[in-house]
């Protein structure tokens, strides 16, 4: 252990002779655990700090403003209103079908670098 560890290892166990972990929110309760297995290794870390900044990946923030914009419409009255809203929505929907075009599996690296390992496997060459 280097000197690092050996320090906070001193402090946790000065808090817990002073009681410090006592009354914590869910003591004595199993943890939760965030099911991350679909995002890669390498970006775990990076979703886990944007999740808990309370910021959302472009494509979901895209689906939220369509959903508000959806319900504005519902309750509008007013046709200038409801045909900016309208052209704010099909903005959005052009704009999250793009970046879905270009997430798509086609293109992502992983599936170029094993594509001709599976065509090779599948003879489809």
């Amino acid at each position: 252990m280097g000197i690092i560890e050996i320090m906070a290892e001193e402090k946790i166990q000065e808090g817990l002779k002073a009681g410090a972990f006592d009354h914590l929110p869910g003591k004595g309760k199993p943890l939760v655990l965030e099911d991350l297995s679909a995002v890669p290794k390498d970006l775990r870390a990076g979703y886990k700090v944007l999740k808990n900044a309370g910021m959302l990946p472009e494509e979901l923030q895209i689906k939220k403003d369509m959903v508000t914009l959806n319900d504005l419409l519902q309750c509008c009255e007013d046709d200038k209103e409801r045909d900016r809203l309208n052209k704010q929505l099909r903005y959005k929907q052009l704009k999250f079908n793009q970046l879905m075009e270009k997430r798509s599996i086609a293109h992502s690296s992983a599936f170029q670098s094993y594509r001709t390992r599976i065509f090779n496997r599948l003879h489809f060459f």
